[in-house]
């Protein structure tokens, strides 16, 4: 196994472990539980130190294994146009709203995790769910957009996609539901429009300088 290959593992192994924990956090408080890490990771077969190295307090773990139950609702599984092929603006537009949606219905809850992330400690704050939704959703573009340019389009759209959006726009703006979701999606249809007219910009001066 390369080096690249075992780094590659080790993430997946962290993604699992940290599923398992919250499984075992969703099972207990399912059952009207007010766990601890510690039962936690007893209940997840996990050692009581590796999961304290993930969540720090009973009251970060149980707010996370909420958002990861909400969270699931997102659907990658995309709304197609007449020939059956889904446009990626579709694709995008499909997923930021879903995830606004999710956000704004549960927004105590999200509101807390954000306070908590922000003045918490430890490596393992957040999911980082919207970066694979994202990812997902702009796959038909990897092949024409330079890496770096297809990573910077996701983290762009990560911008337009969590808690933080809906406290610039509700509380620094004072919009209203409905008119922050408008910006959300006009931002991130403008984000979009920018990446794909570079790439086609780029493409254009590479043809230029062929020979004549």
């Amino acid at each position: 196994m390369t080096g690249q290959e075992k780094s590659f593992e080790r993430v997946n192994q962290k993604r699992r472990t940290r599923a398992e924990l919250l499984r075992a956090a969703q099972d207990l408080t399912a059952k009207g539980q007010q766990p601890s890490v510690a039962e936690v990771a007893d209940h997840a077969g996990i050692s009581r130190a590796t999961a304290y190295r993930y969540f720090s307090t009973p009251e970060d773990m149980v707010r996370e294994a909420a958002l990861d139950a909400v969270a699931r609702g997102i659907s990658i599984e995309l709304p197609k146009e007449g020939d059956g092929v889904v446009s990626v603006p579709l694709r995008v537009e499909s997923v930021v709203r879903q995830v606004y949606d999710m956000v704004e219905t549960n927004e105590a809850m999200f509101r807390a995790l954000l306070a908590s992330s922000v003045g918490g400690k430890g490596e393992a704050k957040r999911g980082a769910r919207r970066i694979a939704w994202l990812t997902a959703a702009l796959e038909p573009l990897r092949q024409t957009l330079p890496p770096d340019e297809f990573r910077r389009l996701v983290h762009g759209l990560a911008l337009m996609t969590g808690i933080e959006t809906l406290v610039v726009l509700r509380d620094v703006c004072d919009l209203k539901p409905g008119e922050a979701q408008e910006v959300v999606l006009w931002a991130a249809k403008a984000l979009l429009a920018g990446a794909l007219g570079g790439a086609v910009e780029t493409a254009g001066e590479g043809a230029s300088h062929g020979p004549r």
